[in-house]
C-alpha cells in the first residue's frame, strides 16, 4: 500500500469549514488505498497572534518560552482535524512533534531536525489510522518542545515523506500552485506545471512564498517528489521533482525580493583573508547575507559590495565598522532603498545571451542596475526600490513569461518510490548525521577561463546592456558577471571568457573602455574558478565563511564572487586553481556526498 504526505497550511484549516474540506482530502485519498499522513499549521493568524501576545508580555521573551507558546497553536489544529476525519466515519489519531519522534537540536525558534522515529507513525498507519501530524515543532535531547522557523510545516511534511519513503508530498495552500512570479504581485503570472528542485531552491531563496528553501532541500536530498496545489480545488497544480519538463524558454520564473540594503566596503586589502575577516564577523553577527559582489582592482585595494535584509542594515554597519576600520578599509555608502529583481532557469545553462537580453530590456524600461550577479541558473540585478516592480514586470515579459496557459490535463507523472534506497538504511544514516547536515554535491575546478575588468563605468541605464550587446555580437561566451558597485556615477564590471577568446574579449573591452570613458581595463589571461555545489548552501550559512577560511589558510587571494542557492564560485589565480581545489576539498570532506 503506498503512503501519501499531505501538507495543510494556516489558511487552508482556518475555520471549521475549511478544515472539514481539508479531512475529506485525506479521506478520499484513504478510500483510493492509500495510507495518509496529513500535516497541519495552526490556524489562520493564530502563530501571529500568539507572536502579539508574546510581545504585549515581554519585549524579549525568552526562546524556549516562545518555542513553548507558538507550539500550542499546532496542537489545536491536529486535534480538530482528528475529530473532523472521525465525523466522517474514518479513524484518526493526532500526534505533537515530540509524539512522533522528531527529534532536533536545541536552536529553540530555528531548530533543526536530526532525525525522525518511524515506528509509532508505521503502527498507526497500519492499524488503518489517517495519522494528523502537527507541523513546525520537535523535540530536543533535554525533552525541549523546540519548532522549526519559517516554513516549519512544508519541511515537517518533506522530512516525514523522506524517512517513510512516500510516494509523493502533497503542499496545499491557498494559491493552485508554482507561479512564474508571485500572482499577487503580477497578475499576469502563470502556472508552472513541472519545476526542477534546484530551480525551486532559487525562486524560494528570492522570496516565493509557496514553498520554503529547507522543504525543497529536504526534497532534494532524498528525491521525494512535492506536488504544490490548491485546497480549495482538485487541479492539478505544480510538480517539483528532479528533472522537470523541458522547456524551449531559458527562464522559468522570475522573483521581486524588495526591502533588500546595500552595504559597501571601500579600499580594503586585496590580500588573502581580507574577505574571511568580513564575513567571519558578518557570521558572528547573524547577519542574512545575500548578494556577494567583489570586484577586482588594480591598486592592491578592494571594493566589496552585498545586500542584507533592509532591517539589518544599521546593525551590519556597527558590527561591520570596526573590522574594516583595523583593515585600513572604510565603511561605503549604505543604501536602504533597493531591490533585487532575479531571472531563474535551468535552460540558462544550455543557452546564450539571456543576460543580454534581461539587461537590455531594463535597459528600455529605463531601469538602472546598481549591482549584478549570474550563476549558472540565476541572473540577479540589484534595482532602486521605486523601480523594483517596473523591472520585474519587464523581465518576466521579456523572457514570455506572461503569456499562454500552462496546460496540465496532458501531463501524467508516474512517482517513482524510493526503492533503490532501502529505508532502514536511510533512517540509519540520517540519525547519525542529521537530516538537516550540509550536503556537498560536487567541487569543481574550471581552470579555461579569463577575466576582464572594466572600472569606473558610467552608472546609468543601458550601459551593462550596451557592454554585453558589444561582447555578444563579437560571439564572445560569457560565464560569469559581476557588476559591482562603485558610486552614484561609477561602476565595475567583470566578466568571464574562455582562454581561448580572451584576445577578442580584451581588444572588446579596450573599444568599449575608449567609447564610453571608463576608468580603467583590468585582466587576467588566466584564472580559476572554483565552484562548491550541493543542498543547504543558503539555509547553512557559513559555507561561504569556510572556503574563504581555506582558502585564506592556503594563502589563496580571492579576485572574484558569487553566490547562489545550490552553488557558490570564488575566482582566483590561474597557477592557484589547483592548490584552491584541494583545500577546499580538504575542508569539506565531511559534508560530501
Amino acid at each position: 500500500m503506498s503512503l501519501v504526505v499531505q501538507k495543510f497550511g494556516g489558511t487552508s484549516v482556518a475555520d471549521g469549514e475549511k478544515i472539514l474540506s481539508a479531512a475529506r482530502k485525506a479521506v478520499r485519498a484513504h478510500q483510493n488505498g492509500h495510507q495518509v499522513i496529513m500535516v497541519v499549521s495552526a490556524m489562520g493568524k493564530n502563530t501571529d497572534m500568539l507572536v502579539q501576545m508574546a510581545s504585549e508580555i515581554s519585549e524579549a521573551p525568552p526562546a524556549r518560552e516562545m518555542d513553548m507558546l507558538l507550539s500550542t497553536g499546532e496542537q489545536v489544529s491536529v486535534a480538530l482535524m482528528a475529530m473532523a476525519i472521525d465525523s466522517l466515519g474514518y479513524q484518526a489519531v493526532s500526534l505533537t512533534g515530540s509524539q512522533i519522534g522528531i527529534k532536533t537540536d536545541s536552536s529553540h525558534t530555528k531548530a533543526r531536525i536530526q532525525h525522525i522515529s518511524t515506528e509509532r507513525i508505521l503502527s498507526l498507519l497500519d492499524q488503518g489510522n489517517i495519522v494528523i501530524a502537527a507541523g513546525f515543532q520537535g523535540i530536543d535531547e533535554n525533552l525541549n518542545i523546540t519548532t522549526l522557523g519559517r516554513g516549519g510545516s512544508d519541511t515537517t511534511a518533506v522530512a516525514l515523506a523522506a524517512v517513510l519513503q512516500a510516494e509523493a508530498c502533497e503542499i496545499y495552500t491557498d494559491v493552485d500552485g508554482v507561479y512564474t512570479t508571485d500572482p499577487r504581485i503580477l497578475p499576469e503570472a502563470r502556472l508552472i506545471a513541472t519545476v526542477n528542485y534546484d530551480e525551486m531552491l532559487e525562486l524560494a531563496s528570492l522570496g516565493a512564498g509557496v514553498m520554503h528553501s529547507r522543504s525543497i532541500e529536504f526534497g532534494k536530498k532524498f528525491n521525494v517528489a512535492i506536488r504544490v496545489r490548491s485546497s480549495l480545488s482538485d487541479a492539478f497544480g505544480s510538480l517539483i521533482i528532479d528533472q522537470a519538463q523541458t522547456r524551449e524558454l531559458p527562464v522559468s520564473g522570475a522573483a521581486l525580493t524588495p526591502d533588500e540594503a546595500r552595504i559597501s566596503i571601500r579600499d580594503v586589502p586585496d590580500v588573502p583573508g581580507t574577505i574571511y575577516q568580513l564575513f567571519l564577523m558578518l557570521a558572528e553577527a547573524k547577519v542574512t547575507v545575500d548578494m556577494i559582489v567583489q570586484n577586482v582592482s588594480d591598486d592592491g585595494t578592494a571594493d566589496i559590495s552585498f545586500t542584507v535584509p533592509r532591517d539589518e542594515a544599521e546593525e551590519t554597519f556597527q558590527a561591520l565598522a570596526p573590522v574594516v576600520q583595523a583593515l585600513g578599509g572604510r565603511m561605503g555608502k549604505t543604501d536602504p532603498d533597493v531591490s533585487k529583481v532575479s531571472v531563474v532557469g535551468m535552460g540558462m545553462a544550455t543557452q546564450v545571451g539571456v543576460a543580454n537580453r534581461m539587461f537590455r530590456a531594463l535597459a528600455n524600461a529605463n531601469v538602472s542596475m546598481q549591482m549584478i550577479t549570474t550563476s549558472e541558473i540565476k541572473i540577479s540585478a540589484l534595482v532602486r526600490r521605486d523601480q523594483a516592480l517596473s523591472a520585474l514586470r519587464t523581465v518576466h515579459a521579456e523572457f514570455g513569461l506572461d503569456t499562454g496557459a500552462t496546460d496540465t490535463t496532458s501531463f501524467s507523472y508516474e512517482p517513482t518510490p524510493q526503492t533503490q534506497i532501502d529505508a532502514a538504511d536511510v533512517v540509519d544514516r540520517l540519525q547519525k548525521t542529521g537530516m538537516e547536515s550540509l550536503v556537498i554535491d560536487d567541487i569543481v575546478l574550471d581552470d579555461t577561463q579569463a577575466r576582464v575588468t572594466l572600472t569606473g563605468v558610467p552608472n546609468e541605464p543601458g550601459i551593462a546592456a550596451a557592454v554585453f550587446d558589444r561582447v555578444a555580437s563579437n560571439g564572445i561566451f560569457v560565464d560569469m558577471i559581476v557588476q559591482s558597485y562603485a558610486d552614484d556615477r561609477n561602476a565595475d564590471i567583470s566578466f568571464t571568457v574562455p582562454a581561448e577568446q580572451f584576445d577578442a574579449s580584451l581588444d572588446v573591452a579596450t573599444k568599449i573602455q575608449q567609447e564610453f570613458e571608463c576608468d580603467g581595463l583590468n585582466y587576467k589571461s588566466q584564472i580559476a574558478k572554483l565552484t562548491v555545489s550541493g543542498i543547504g548552501l543558503r539555509s547553512h550559512t557559513g559555507v561561504a565563511v569556510e572556503m574563504f577560511k581555506a582558502l585564506n589558510e592556503a594563502n589563496i587571494n580571492v579576485d572574484m564572487i558569487n553566490t547562489s542557492e545550490v552553488r557558490v564560485n570564488v575566482v582566483v589565480d590561474g597557477v592557484q586553481g589547483q592548490a584552491g581545489l584541494k583545500c577546499l576539498r580538504e575542508q569539506f570532506a565531511s559534508a560530501m556526498r
